[in-house]
């Protein structure tokens, strides 16, 4: 254990004077209860198991699930913290807890040794990213094949445009699951950071990454093509999307099986991917639309999805079907991917 004095937010807690302080003033807290919390800051951002709260706090003395329960709900009580909006103990259900507030580690006479933790923090920045990056494209790819096979025709060439589509939209999922994952990794670094940050932090990411894409989607359209729409999908979707990822990662934080994430991901997702055409905008279904309408000698075709759907041709129903399944598919690999990526942070 660390010999020296953590630091977190207005709290101070001295391991060799055995005293926990908020703002010079002492808090109460029972010598179990203070081993519990010293335990969770020396291993900040970590995950500890309950296990380990018995070995190191209790010392195998046997004792009940409740009594470490209660530990924690005393430690949230008397910091001021809150279960269902977490600033410092996070739970990790059916594991243990993890401390998520930024933690400065004190030498015994008073110099500053090092943020605890903070190796960490970087961490997982880039893991998360990361995660947020192979979701994205997963779902790109996945779209592209989707609307790869529905929309050529059968002729020479739907191969090679099934493999153009699949690489396009596998490269914009890849940039766009980057951007919104990268955002929300940003959001572990504001200072008591609360709920409403990682939605923040995805819907900027979803900006920067759909204007970004819809610019190279143009180019690349316009070079594939010899035509692109000019109101493919962008920065608006993007943040909708993106916000849609950052409150579905939010809900899933304290989940540990990727089921959990995929169902909130996928539910989140296709609740805004159904929004947007609602609203006027427009995912990649309609954008392949647009570019079909104003390219007609090309062999995308789009009437077949319409067709399954009871309309003429690729319209208002199509693409809010299509826009809900592609969101679905965006959210549900995103949130996943983040929350496999939390076991390599234990």
């Amino acid at each position: 254990m660390h010999p020296g004095i953590f630091s977190f937010d207005e709290f101070s807690l001295d391991r060799a004077g055995r005293r926990l302080t908020r703002g010079g003033k002492p808090v109460e807290l029972s010598s179990r209860y203070f081993d519990a919390l010293a335990l969770l800051l020396a291993e900040q951002g970590k995950l500890v198991s309950k296990d380990r709260f018995m070995d190191e706090v209790w010392r195998g003395i046997p004792v009940t699930d409740e009594a470490l329960t209660q530990c924690i709900r005393t430690l949230r009580r008397q910091l001021g913290d809150d279960a269902a909006a977490p600033r410092f103990i996070e739970t990790v259900p059916k594991h243990g807890y993890r401390f998520i507030a930024p933690v400065e580690l004190n030498a015994a006479d008073g110099t500053t040794a090092q943020p605890v933790g903070a190796p960490d923090r970087w961490h997982d920045f880039w893991l998360t990213g990361a995660a947020g990056a192979i979701g994205g494209g997963a779902a790109g790819l996945l779209g592209g094949m989707l609307y790869g096979l529905a929309a050529s025709a059968p002729a020479m060439g739907a191969t090679t445009l099934l493999a153009v589509l699949m690489a396009l939209t596998g490269a914009l999922g890849l940039l766009g699951g980057a951007g919104v994952g990268f955002g929300i990794a940003a959001t572990a670094f504001v200072p008591s950071a609360k709920a409403q940050w990682p939605v923040f932090g995805g819907m900027m990411g979803g900006i920067v990454v759909g204007a970004l894409a819809k610019m190279i989607g143009l180019d690349a359209l316009n070079l594939l093509f010899g035509h692109a729409p000019s109101d493919m999908t962008g920065a608006r979707e993007g943040s909708a999307l993106g916000a849609a990822v950052g409150l579905a990662a939010w809900l899933a934080r304290g989940t540990a099986r990727v089921s959990g994430g995929l169902a909130v991901g996928a539910l989140a997702g296709a609740l805004a991917g159904a929004l947007i055409p609602l609203l006027g905008g427009y995912l990649l279904g309609g954008s392949l639309a647009l570019l079909a309408a104003q390219f007609p000698d090309s062999r995308l075709h789009l009437d077949a999805i319409g067709r399954l759907l009871g309309e003429a041709g690729f319209g208002r129903r199509s693409q809010v079907a299509m826009g809900a399944l592609e969101g679905l598919a965006f959210g549900a690999a995103m949130v996943g991917a983040l929350v496999y990526a939390r076991r390599y942070r234990r």
